[in-house]
């Protein structure tokens, strides 16, 4: 039987090694260009894009979401009842979590500011999220993988 050849960490995290890149360069590129240009509207609406992608491939790596098709099943030791819950939810408890925190940052922020608008279009990118992972769990669209 021929061994499989263990692959490398670069190989197994490529995925988010590549998204976190990204998100690097819409940042520097949202440091150098004036927010009032189209170059640096874009380095800013793709600041909250990119974002809220790290979060949904690393969220759905570490992180769980009973009834949710894009969460691993949960496994585990026995917990008390609340801290199952936690557990069971822990990806839609993070979202939650920190975009709360997104939403205070925001509100203590000038709005016009260089950074104002890209965290603003952060929490709207936070609030999909957890829109899409809640809606995903019962609602169902014909056609998708997902949906079953």
């Amino acid at each position: 039987m021929p061994r499989r050849r263990k692959r490398s960490f670069i190989y197994r995290h490529s995925l988010s090694l590549v998204a976190v890149g990204l998100l690097i360069v819409w940042i520097i590129g949202y440091r150098l260009f004036d927010p009032k240009t189209h170059v640096g509207a874009f380095f800013g609406n793709a600041i909250a894009d990119w974002s809220g992608s790290v979060v949904i491939i690393l969220g759905t790596k570490f992180l769980y979401e009973v009834g949710s098709a894009e969460s691993r099943p949960v496994k585990g030791k026995e917990r008390p009842a609340w801290l199952d819950t936690l557990h069971r939810h822990s990806l839609l408890v993070f979202i939650i979590v920190t975009g709360i925190g997104w939403a205070i940052l925001f509100l203590r922020m000038n709005v016009d500011s260089k950074w104002g608008q890209v965290v603003g279009n952060i929490v709207s990118e936070w609030v999909q999220m957890a829109g899409l992972v809640f809606l995903t769990k019962r609602l169902v669209e014909i056609g998708s993988k997902e949906s079953k």
